[in-house]
């Protein structure tokens, strides 16, 4: 518990033993559950986590809004965190974003990873293409987001009532801030942290998923 709430990380895994192990390692006492939900993995990523007293969750039906959804279903915290598996967004940045999202009273607060600090991070096409989404969604939906294809987050478990979260794939992540942007009930805020390389293979397919997540703004704007 941290300062009177309730605390739930949900992690979505594919296959990273290696990296999920980095996280665990690291995860702050005060966290009051961890929900590591794999996504079909073939390795030994469930195994690792339940020995560091996580809540494994099997979701077979392969995306990344899909894990999400299902890990969403089980939490229990008043307060949500998410990140990934891979080691990529720090677990020592939890307290600081929980003392920002406390301070800045909001009800969902984005990790942008902008101004990327290790160059080694994120590739120029990577970087390229996100700034590219950041600036269409912040066109379509007339507010300023740095990072809206960030995979970490803070925000009230209660605010989850109120969205239609449709992606079960890459595009969750931005459809996520999005829902929270259009409820003018919902404080929106954005941070910076800390993205380091990531461990294990990557699943990303900055083509396709950069295009399909473009198409998908554009859609979600005006359907």
């Amino acid at each position: 518990m941290y300062k009177q709430q309730r605390i739930t990380v949900i992690i979505p895994c594919l296959n990273e033993e290696q990296g999920i192990e980095s996280v665990l390692r690291r995860m702050p006492e005060f966290v009051d559950e961890v929900i590591v939900v794999d996504n079909g993995s073939t390795d030994q990523t469930s195994q690792v986590a339940r020995g560091f007293g996580a809540k494994v969750i099997r979701e077979d039906v392969r995306g990344y809004g899909r894990s999400y959804k299902t890990g969403f279903k089980q939490a229990q915290g008043d307060l949500i965190i998410t990140l990934d598996g891979d080691h990529s967004y720090p677990p020592d940045a939890i307290s600081y974003l929980l003392e920002a999202f406390l301070h800045l009273q909001v009800d969902f607060l984005n990790a942008s990873r902008f101004p990327v600090r290790d160059r080694a991070a994120m590739s120029f096409k990577h970087h390229f293409g996100n700034l590219i989404l950041s600036l269409a969604m912040s066109i379509l939906y007339f507010r300023w987001v740095r990072d809206s294809q960030s995979g970490m987050w803070v925000f009230r478990r209660s605010i989850l009532e109120n969205m239609k979260l449709i992606s079960n794939g890459m595009a969750f992540s931005e459809e996520i801030k999005i829902e929270a942007l259009k409820d003018r009930r919902v404080r929106f805020a954005e941070i910076s942290i800390l993205y380091t390389s990531r461990m294990g293979e990557i699943k990303l397919n900055p083509w396709r998923d950069g295009f399909y997540n473009l198409w998908f703004l554009i859609k979600k704007r005006f359907s």
